[in-house]
């Protein structure tokens, strides 16, 4: 009898939480925002972090690190908007001491893509 409880139990819960169960994004929601950090010696960078807003905004909604090949990656909404991105150079300096500064990268998204940008330190 508990054996037949429990087998009724299961199959009215598990479809139900499996109904409510948020459906995985689909690739076609989302566009990549795909880049390399380069030093004043045009060689990648590793560890710099780039902070990401939409134009429209006065804030960064993301910030990614650049990786030992100095590239980076985030997936922002797909459609058209657009994004400017900088590198935070609080702390980077050459060799010979120099702070180094960065300008400010606009990027264009027009739907489910992969852009490909650089943001270059000097």
């Amino acid at each position: 009898m508990v054996a037949g409880l429990l087998g009724c139990l299961v199959a009215i819960v598990i479809p139900a939480v499996a109904a409510h169960a948020e459906k995985p994004a689909s690739p076609n929601h989302f566009a990549v925002i795909f880049g390399t950090v380069w030093g004043p010696d045009d060689r990648p960078v590793y560890g710099v972090n780039v902070k990401i807003r939409r134009a429209t905004d006065k804030h960064a909604r993301w910030e990614v690190h650049s990786n030992h090949l100095g590239e980076f990656e985030q997936l922002v909404p797909a459609g058209k908007q657009t994004y400017i991105l900088w590198a935070d150079t609080k702390g980077l300096k050459t060799r010979d001491g120099k702070r180094l500064q960065a300008q400010p990268v606009t990027v264009e998204v027009a739907g489910s893509e992969r852009v490909d940008t650089g943001v270059h330190l000097k």
